[in-house]
């Protein structure tokens, strides 16, 4: 069964500008059309989704203004093999854009940054079919006061996190580790993510093996992990997430 929840968080950075008047600013995406045409079940089913919908206000803080829908629709060679779209403001213009999981039936999976202008800016895709990656969270992961998105490439195999930032147009690569998971194959959701205890971002996680629960922060530039206790269930997210 499908659990329609992620539980990462997603840290806000303070001291946001509000968006422009007049710009266009989106309110909320969601995924459509779903299909079978990409039969990997890493959510325990074959459901993935050919459509990204982007809800958007056309003019903001305008007297007159329209609400309008802009729908994403992928080639039949591609699906979102996600649980839900995210909102972020990667790229600092105090609008958000769209962060979703997008898969190419021949190259894998990659993670794509998507606006009302179509594709921002993608990582490479994972190389081969049937590999996927999972989100882990948004955060300021480096302290330079820009918003961060973390992923373990290949939870299930490879079990690497990466720590990505929008620059000029480009997703650029800051820090990776390796023997971290996120997600085992089957299950309906998304374990761990993103905590503040007062030391700054950390990511949690669970380790390799799944034996012990982690946090990962960026310390001069490097990805630097620390176990926290003893894997046992999802509660043992919640407590870490929770700082206890």
């Amino acid at each position: 069964m499908r659990f329609w929840l992620a539980m990462w968080l997603l840290l806000p950075i303070a001291a946001h500008a509000e968006p422009r008047a007049g710009q266009p600013v989106i309110l909320s995406a969601e995924f459509s059309e779903p299909t079978r045409r990409y039969q990997h079940g890493v959510f325990g089913d074959d459901v993935t989704f050919g459509t990204l919908t982007i809800i958007y206000n056309t003019c903001y803080r305008c007297f007159a203004y329209t609400v309008n829908t802009l729908n994403i629709i992928l080639p039949e060679s591609r699906v979102f093999e996600d649980l839900a779209p995210r909102l972020a403001d990667l790229n600092g213009d105090a609008t958000p854009e769209v962060v979703v999981v997008e898969t190419d039936s021949q190259q894998g999976a990659r993670l794509s940054v998507y606006s009302i202008d179509g594709l921002v800016a993608a990582t490479p895709f994972i190389g081969r079919t049937h590999r996927w990656l999972a989100p882990a969270g948004i955060a300021d992961f480096n302290g330079d006061g820009q918003l961060d998105v973390a992923y373990i490439e290949t939870p299930h195999l490879g079990k690497t996190l990466r720590i990505w930032s929008l620059r000029d147009g480009t997703l650029v690569q800051l820090a990776a580790r390796s023997g971290l998971s996120n997600h085992r194959f089957g299950q309906g959701f998304i374990s761990g993510g993103v905590r503040d205890c007062g030391q700054g971002a950390e990511i949690i996680t669970a380790d390799g093996a799944w034996q012990n629960i982690v946090a990962s922060r960026m310390e001069n530039g490097e990805i630097i992990s620390e176990a926290l206790g003893q894997f046992t269930d999802q509660d043992s997210f919640s407590a870490a997430l929770a700082c206890r």
